[in-house]
């Protein structure tokens, strides 16, 4: 009997598949409460001390697409492999890094490495799992993992930078990827799309590859450079103009197009691609911001922050398994719109966060824990949305999609947050206050209420956009225990 082919070897490959996930989502954040142990070891400039997260940040979302369709025409078990393969040298490179460039560097392949290990990841769960209940319920446990993985990583490189060195941040990365390729093809059943001849759209993975990293890049580096620079303005011309190109070479160029347009017209991943955006650009800042409240307003050290995030995490875990049983009753559509209220609202709560006189029980813990439970009911609900009706050789694209979504929303939100609260706290200090705490906390208030907008903004687009009847009907499937048919 082939792998994954049990119940039993299904959960097993599951629990493999989630922790890979876990594992790339938690590198995102695992670093920076490392950065100021980082700058001063390898004498790294203030300028390029960010290029540790940016880098990363900028091959994961740039290469996410690329990544989906190989694991479609090559095969997703092993480019799952061979992404952990490429992710654990680039984490023991990093680790032994002596100096800044060759740490970016690291960090970047490391982010390559991520782009082929999530799309092969989830297309394999999507594959794996027939559609209905099983599928939720084991995109519950991957919602789960993944969106506890930000909190998570703040919380454990807290307490590695601070009781073994910034190094094992990396560092820890090495075993755990070597076991899960040592499992895989013990564990995972090979797939692949094999109604498509293996032929590759170079022009198209050239273009859009290209113009996601470029877009990308002129977002996390917007602040320094300043929006309206040259360099920001030209690169964001320019990624417009390869993505535009990108679509003209598949439209109407390409006999083997590496993004086949024919997946858009399923109106439920349309309208869950546009929302995970929204979900991306109000809730990866949201961490940022905690981070640098509680370290720069209320004094926290790196290891009190991370352990400040552990009842975040705790409410994702519990709330995305609880969003899997929500989506089989109700559907996905309610569950993600009750998720982005939350979100809505946890953030809203957030933007009264007070200084002098904060503290982490009155102004952080239950605004999180109101976050929490919308992360878990959206981020899940966004993901079944995404990939609801999407044919088994499409678990790829699919797949890549949808991280590419959240990747680019959170790079956007992350850049225009950050920029509206750095130019609030300016504004405050030139008016003439006197007390940074004070000038910080306006800046990170006004963050937040921004963030709450885009919550709420995408709570509307998700009762516009995404198909009633889809969810409905995935819903009522799922409780006959029947794969669901969509339209287009």
């Amino acid at each position: 009997m082939s792998p994954a082919a049990t119940p039993r070897s299904k959960w097993l490959a599951l629990a493999l598949l989630a922790s890979a996930q876990f594992v790339i989502v938690l590198d995102a954040s695992i670093v920076n409460v490392a950065l100021p142990s980082i700058g001063k070891d390898l004498n790294f400039s203030q300028d390029n001390l960010s290029w540790v997260v940016n880098a990363y940040t900028l091959f994961f979302g740039g290469f996410l697409l690329l990544g989906g369709r190989l694991a479609d025409l090559l095969g997703r078990r092993r480019m799952f492999i061979a992404g952990l393969g490429l992710f654990a040298v680039a984490s023991l490179a990093g680790g032994l890094a002596q100096s800044e460039l060759w740490l970016i560097i690291a960090r970047s392949v490391q982010g390559l490495g991520a782009a082929i290990i999530s799309p092969a990841a989830l297309s394999i769960v999507t594959t794996t799992f027939r559609e209905g209940q099983e599928r939720n319920t084991a995109l519950g446990v991957w919602g789960a993992v993944a969106g506890s993985g930000g909190a998570a990583g703040v919380l454990l490189g807290g307490m590695l930078t601070e009781w073994a060195g910034w190094e094992w941040v990396l560092f820890v990365n090495v075993p755990i990827t070597a076991v899960a390729a040592f499992l895989a093809p013990r564990l995972l059943a090979e797939s692949r799309d094999e109604n498509q001849t293996r032929h590759f759209d170079v022009a198209g993975a050239v273009t859009v590859t290209a113009g996601l990293a470029i877009g990308v890049y002129a977002l996390v580096d917007a602040n320094n450079a300043g929006w309206t620079s040259a360099q920001t303005l030209g690169l964001g011309a320019l990624s417009l103009a390869l993505l535009a190109a990108f679509v003209v070479i598949e439209q109407y160029v390409s006999k083997f197009p590496l993004v086949p347009f024919s997946i858009f017209r399923l109106r439920s991943l349309r309208g869950s691609n546009i929302v995970a955006l929204l979900i991306g650009m109000s809730l990866f800042s949201m961490f940022f911001v905690i981070s640098l409240y509680l370290q720069q307003v209320l004094g926290y050290s790196a290891l009190k922050t991370g352990f400040s995030y552990l009842p975040l995490a705790l409410m994702i875990i519990v709330s995305a398994g609880a969003a899997s049983q929500l989506t089989t009753r109700v559907g996905f559509k309610p569950t993600l719109i009750l998720g982005l209220l939350f979100v809505a609202a946890g953030l809203l709560w957030f933007s009264q966060v007070s200084a002098p006189g904060g503290t982490y029980l009155g102004d952080v813990l239950f605004p999180s824990l109101l976050a929490a439970i919308g992360l878990g009911l959206s981020f899940v609900s966004v993901t079944i949305g995404a990939v609801t009706g999407t044919k088994p050789q499409e678990a790829g694209l699919a797949s890549g999609l949808i991280n590419t979504s959240q990747q680019v929303g959170g790079a956007l939100g992350l850049a225009i947050l950050s920029s509206i609260a750095n130019q609030r706290t300016i504004d405050v200090i030139a008016s003439g206050e006197r007390n940074p705490g004070v000038a910080l906390t306006e800046g990170f208030q006004t963050a937040f209420l921004i963030g709450a907008c885009f919550a709420a903004v995408g709570a509307v687009l998700a009762a516009v956009l995404i198909s009633s009847r889809d969810s409905r009907e995935m819903a009522a499937a799922a409780q006959r225990g029947e794969p669901v048919a969509v339209a287009a």
